[in-house]
């Protein structure tokens, strides 16, 4: 797999978890995340089920896009994807734009998240 091929692919994955955050879908959003995922956010560490149950009451992100991705690949079965999210929040008038770093392993025919970072930009 090119390095291109791959950040394709890996973007296909990580919009699975943007769609989940758009359409409500918290078991979409579990199915993709490792149980032992660590995300890194402004407001601390959370895990899966912190992840998952942000949409405990619907849909948190009305829409997205991303750019400017880039691959890093860390082993055989592992790579981080790192992008540039634009997004508004669900109920909100603003876009918000963050980076993103996502390291995804392997998983049979497809990939499963296990570390995410976010940072906020501009």
């Amino acid at each position: 797999m090119t390095d291109q091929s791959l950040t394709e692919d890996l973007l296909l994955w990580e919009r699975r978890v943007w769609d989940a955050l758009v359409s409500g879908d918290k078991a979409a959003d579990e199915a993709l995340i490792h149980p032992d995922f660590l995300g890194v956010y402004s407001d601390g560490f959370h895990g899966r089920e912190a992840h998952a149950g942000q949409l405990d009451n619907g849909p948190t992100v009305e829409s997205y896009s991303l750019s400017d991705a880039r691959t890093l690949v860390v082993g055989p079965d592992h790579a981080l994807l790192s992008y540039r999210a634009s997004f508004r929040r669900a109920g909100k008038s603003e876009d918000e734009v963050m980076y993103v770093s996502s390291l995804w392993r392997r998983d049979g025919d497809g990939w499963v998240n296990l570390f995410s970072q976010d940072t906020v930009g501009e």
